[in-house]
């Protein structure tokens, strides 16, 4: 069943009359998300709230000082582009439980989406110092895959978003020895390929051509993978073990087509055909795309032919 919120504008109106002085922080927050709604969702006499979303409210209006609740209504409110009062709810968090790596891990994601790399880097260089000399846990997934099967961790997810922030600003020579021990230490294909495909371009970007060719060798067209398809399609490719029309399938995704996209770009980039690599990026861009890592990676790489 779907829980249904309906917002006329009447009610939008009394909500911001009365909210603030009759409703607790968590509901307020919440309803300001309603409020803040796009000029096309004011329009239409409802607004569906996910149930995914309605849920996680809940749980955290019974218990607003566990840590989990908090982090999970702000996965939950960061799904919906939101980013910007999620980020305020874990920053809220970290005011309760100073110093947790799994808030800060959180926040430092969301400050990328806003394209803050300055404070994302800041989070999970901190989280990650608290740690990395801790035993690594799953961390269940928001939006789980087809198959339902995690496929990361707390201490991958930390260092992932960690080197895709310095990449982000251009600092390949940090985030290269993240991506070779994130590769190397993958307890799954898919952490392997995600890791090895941004190693790859790392190491492009630095001109290290010999290591690029060891590092591509092994990738093999039978692996079985689950979420990382087009990060294993991109590797083949760079591998020249695919050619660029297999790249895409027939129904590729709005996130495929910018991840690929990205994929192309960078690699045009590293290898010194700038006129495809700002084409590819480009194409990325087009319609104003919501901020997926591709895209992210796209805007910066055409700030850098500039």
């Amino acid at each position: 069943m779907h829980h249904r919120a309906v917002v006329t504008p009447a009610v939008r109106q009394s909500l911001r009359l009365q909210a603030l002085g009759t409703m607790g922080p968590a509901l307020l927050l919440f309803l300001l998300i309603l409020l803040a709604a796009p000029r096309a969702a004011a329009q239409d006499p409802a607004v569906l709230v996910p149930p995914d979303l309605a849920a996680a409210q809940a749980a955290y209006d019974r218990a607003p000082q566990d840590r989990d609740a908090l982090i999970w209504l702000g996965r939950r409110i960061g799904y919906t582009g939101a980013y910007q009062r999620a980020i305020d709810l874990y920053t809220l968090g970290l005011q309760r439980h100073p110093e947790s790596p799994f808030l800060l891990r959180h926040r430092g994601h969301r400050f990328l989406s806003i394209r803050d790399t300055r404070r994302a880097r800041a989070d999970l260089e901190r989280a990650w110092a608290v740690v990395r000399s801790w035993p690594d846990v799953v961390e269940p997934d928001g939006q789980p895959n087809a198959r339902g099967i995690p496929t990361s961790s707390l201490h991958s997810n930390i260092r992932y978003h960690l080197a895709l922030a310095y990449f982000l600003d251009g600092d390949f020579a940090l985030a290269e020895p993240i991506w070779a021990e994130d590769a190397r230490v993958a307890s799954n294909l898919d952490q392997r390929v995600a890791a090895t495909y941004w190693w790859v371009l790392s190491l492009a970007h630095l001109g290290r051509r010999a290591e690029v060719a060891q590092v591509l060798a092994p990738i093999d067209p039978s692996w079985d993978i689950i979420e990382n398809g087009s990060y294993h399609r991109l590797l083949l490719w760079m591998k020249g073990a695919l050619p660029a029309e297999r790249l895409l399938p027939a129904d590729a995704s709005v996130l495929e087509r910018q991840t690929i996209g990205n994929g192309m770009g960078q690699w045009h980039a590293a290898n010194g055909r700038v006129g495809e690599a700002r084409a590819a990026w480009q194409g990325v861009l087009v319609g104003n795309p919501a901020p997926s890592f591709g895209v992210l990676a796209a805007e910066r790489g055409l700030d850098r032919l500039r």
